[in-house]
């Protein structure tokens, strides 16, 4: 058993006004674990379109407006895994199966309230907790992953698979998730045929994978060489978008009369405009990517009706589906395009994902790992 120290100052990303710039702080606190805390050591964490929208002041609401009601200064990151490296007081007493060197998620929901009606329901990354009780979230409310040390509730805690690859399993936590909670709502059968809107980003490779993976026939639509040889190379056939003149027509023609299901992971507009004509007569269009100003479906309601179509949204899962979706990336039925970048890359990515020139996902080292043996 090895002894580990516990700094008091940390390397974290600031923001300190939405639409500002990322400051690296090299003497930020770390804090102390409280009553039912615990500190991680945060080794690696996935780097979501919606860190970028949130420092930019541009993700959007449920009304479609720029959510503002942000923690200032903002420290983001939401698809962290750390290792546990102290526990609050009187916590393994309580609860012997949150240990020293544990392997961690630092997820998008951060704490619940474990009694409204959504949480009861299985649905707790709806929670609108009781009485004056909030539920807060890694990416508004309380600091995320983008910081070598994390307080986390251990009432919430995800505790991950001891084996899990950490650098497979952070960007697992919110993109993976979310994905193959699109497949699960997608009502995807065997044999179904799936089209995947930007099936060549991070959060459309997941969607491809899942999608093949219960056994779906599936098209990816994306643009460039090389997004179409990352989505074939996963066993899906592709589409581009740029260089085909009719994409509801194409879709029709290979599906012989329309997808099963669509997932729409593309985080523009246009995406979501006719992803709903691809469908065929009872078909389900499952919405994961988020435009800034909230976007707009375009398919009349006409179509709707007369098709029986279905449109669902998709907001990541609960902690149920999120250690499912990571059990299928720990026996590699699931294989996730990673990059591994440093930690002060981050500006970096973010200006690559505004543009879309990332096919797959970045990881940023955050730490070195102490490993499972510490005290």
């Amino acid at each position: 058993m090895a002894a580990i120290t516990i700094p008091d100052k940390q390397t974290v990303a600031l923001v300190r006004e939405l639409g500002g710039p990322v400051e690296f702080v090299d003497d930020y606190p770390v804090k102390k674990p409280g009553l039912d805390e615990v500190l991680a050591k945060v080794l690696y964490t996935g780097v979501c379109q919606s860190d970028l929208h949130t420092r930019a002041g541009t993700a959007s609401g449920p009304d479609g407006k720029p959510i503002t009601a942000i923690k200032l200064p903002h420290i983001g990151g939401h698809e962290g895994v750390g290792r546990i490296v102290a526990l609050g007081s009187g916590l393994p007493e309580r609860d012997p199966s949150i240990y020293l060197g544990a392997l961690v998620g630092i997820r998008f929901s951060s704490r619940i309230c474990r009694r409204c009606s959504y949480c009861l329901d299985g649905q707790e990354q709806y929670c609108q907790g009781v009485g004056d009780f909030k539920p807060t979230n890694h990416l508004h409310h309380e600091d995320g992953a983008f910081q070598e040390y994390v307080c986390l509730d251990a009432g919430y805690l995800t505790l991950l698979p001891q084996d899990v690859d950490p650098i497979a399993a952070a960007p697992t936590l919110c993109a993976g998730l979310t994905a193959y909670k699109a497949i699960k709502n997608a009502e995807i059968k065997v044999g179904d045929f799936l089209a995947v809107v930007g099936a060549g980003g991070g959060l459309g490779g997941y969607a491809v994978q899942y999608g093949l993976a219960c056994g779906a026939r599936v098209i990816g639509i994306d643009t460039g060489e090389q997004k179409k040889e990352l989505v074939t190379s996963w066993g899906a056939q592709f589409l581009d978008f740029r260089t085909t003149t009719d994409l509801v027509a194409e879709v029709k023609k290979m599906t012989n009369g329309g997808a099963d299901a669509v997932v729409v992971a593309a985080g523009h507009s246009a995406a979501f405009a006719q992803a709903a004509s691809m469908l065929k007569i009872g078909g389900v269009m499952s919405c994961i990517g988020i435009p800034s100003g909230g976007g707009k479906i375009e398919t009349p309601v006409s179509e709707i009706v007369i098709k029986g179509l279905k449109i669902k949204g998709n907001l990541v899962g609960n902690l149920k589906e999120c250690l499912e979706a990571v059990e299928m990336v720990r026996t590699g039925l699931v294989k996730p395009k990673i990059y591994i970048r440093p930690f002060r890359d981050l500006p970096a990515v973010y200006e690559e994902l505004e543009k879309g020139d990332i096919a797959g996902r970045v990881v940023l080292k955050i730490g070195e790992d102490p490993g499972p043996n510490i005290r």
